[in-house]
């Protein structure tokens, strides 16, 4: 059987299946996108599935510095969008 690649969440660093976390990239023009096929061109990040690790990403500001660009507010609220429709 096939390995799944595994990525750390940002919010709780845990390490999970690439598969089972949210993908927020980065791309070239400098626009926040969020990847649900973990396929687009760009720098990507990794979320949980969980309110509460996206909240410690907002509080410590840790998706900022890891894209190393601001990220608005629309953003966020489009990955709750998405954590709790699933």
């Amino acid at each position: 059987m096939k390995r799944q690649p595994q990525r750390t969440c940002m919010g709780c660093n845990t390490k999970k299946d690439k598969k089972d976390l949210i993908r927020i990239v980065k791309n070239k023009e400098n626009e926040i996108s969020i990847d649900r096929t973990g396929k687009k061109e760009g720098r990507g990040a990794y979320l949980c599935d969980d309110i509460q690790c996206l909240e410690k990403v907002i509080k410590s500001k840790r998706l900022e510095r890891v894209l190393d660009t601001k990220i608005s507010n629309e953003i966020y609220e489009n990955l709750r969008g998405v954590m709790l429709e699933q």
